[in-house]
């Protein structure tokens, strides 16, 4: 019997095929083997009171499917109020070329603006103020590669003083402290000026680089026989938020028994007689809806900025403490109420 001429050739195929089928399945391309992308994030949380913003951020993504120790990890740094250990660690992320910068509040938002500039990582923001910066080119188009979550700005400051006005309709000296280093405060002061015109407020200005000029502005009032001020405005920058410097006007307010509140309804809440701002929850669920979206492919400078309502806190049992009439259209208002 003569051989099969094409007999030689066919098993040459077979062994073809045979090399091409395992090369295929060794790379992972059958079966579904194929390796799942790890996204690696860096967040940069610059102001203590704010921690809380990483869990609700890290609980949303996992909410989009992104599973911790699966297909994203997590390299979270904080500081507070600390320019050079911020640049360092925004350093860091760029050397290890992580996919996707996060940050809060204003001033590292800022700082990691310029540690990426010439990069290709995305930056995702919250908690901070465009106003005053060049942070974005605008809400709608923020341009470059960055978007995020941002606190309204000079209405949310007015709005403060509006309700500290209706609570404490006598108190017309109010103090309110701060750096002039930070950039939003510019637009929120002369916000406040105009406002505080038409309310016949007069605003006890204590601009300040440090919190012991803060510490010492309130020793030097208390030694004085008339304090100068009916109640104190916290303002939402880091020196006057920072718990040295919130501890210190607290301390001020209840010895003199005059109002204080503006922020602080997660952490001092039982301190202020009222707090109106953007929930630490929000901050964090928005800013991983932007973050999905940059990590799905979409260039962050084309994702509008979100701009998130402010939910108020009402202290009506300090309000009492403090002889204070609470409007029933103030209660009505309110997101919570402490009684």
């Amino acid at each position: 019997m003569k051989p099969n001429k094409h007999s030689g050739f066919g098993w040459q195929i077979v062994f073809i095929i045979f090399l091409i089928f395992v090369c295929i399945l060794s790379s992972g391309c059958i079966s579904g083997q194929q390796e799942e992308k790890v996204y690696r994030v860096g967040i940069l949380c610059g102001l203590d009171p704010l921690t809380g913003i990483v869990d609700s951020f890290k609980a949303q993504m996992t909410e989009l499917g992104y599973m911790e120790g699966k297909n994203i990890s997590y390299d979270a740094q904080k500081t507070n109020f600390e320019p050079d250990k911020e640049q360092q660690i925004l350093k860091k992320f760029v050397d290890d070329k992580i996919d996707l910068i996060f940050t809060f509040p204003t001033e590292v938002s800022l700082a990691a603006k310029a540690a990426t500039q010439g990069t290709d990582i995305p930056v995702v923001f919250s908690y901070a103020t465009i106003e005053g910066n060049n942070l974005v080119e605008s809400v709608r188009q923020p341009g470059g590669d960055i978007t995020g979550v941002r606190e309204p700005g000079p209405d949310i400051f007015v709005r403060r003083l509006e309700i500290l006005n209706e609570l404490a309709p006598r108190a017309k000296r109010i103090y309110i402290t701060y750096s002039p280093n930070v950039p939003f405060i510019p637009p929120v002061l002369d916000a406040l000026h105009k406002a505080s015109s038409l309310m016949n407020i007069t605003l006890v200005e204590n601009s300040v680089t440090s919190v012991e000029e803060i510490k010492a502005d309130l020793q030097a009032r208390n030694k004085s026989g008339d304090i100068g001020i009916d109640a104190i405005l916290i303002m939402g920058e880091p020196l006057s938020v920072s718990p040295p410097a919130l501890e210190a006007m607290i301390k001020f307010a209840a010895e003199h028994k005059i109002p204080i509140g503006g922020i602080g309804s997660y952490t001092i809440r039982e301190s202020i007689i009222f707090g109106y701002e953007i929930t630490i929850d929000d901050m964090g669920k928005l800013a991983a809806s932007q973050a999905d979206k940059v990590l799905k492919g979409t260039p962050a400078g084309t994702i509008p900025v979100i701009t998130p309502g402010a939910k108020s806190l009402i202290n009506y049992k300090l309000a009492q403490e403090l002889g204070l009439n609470v409007s029933e259209g103030l209660l009505a208002r309110a997101d919570e109420i402490i009684r």
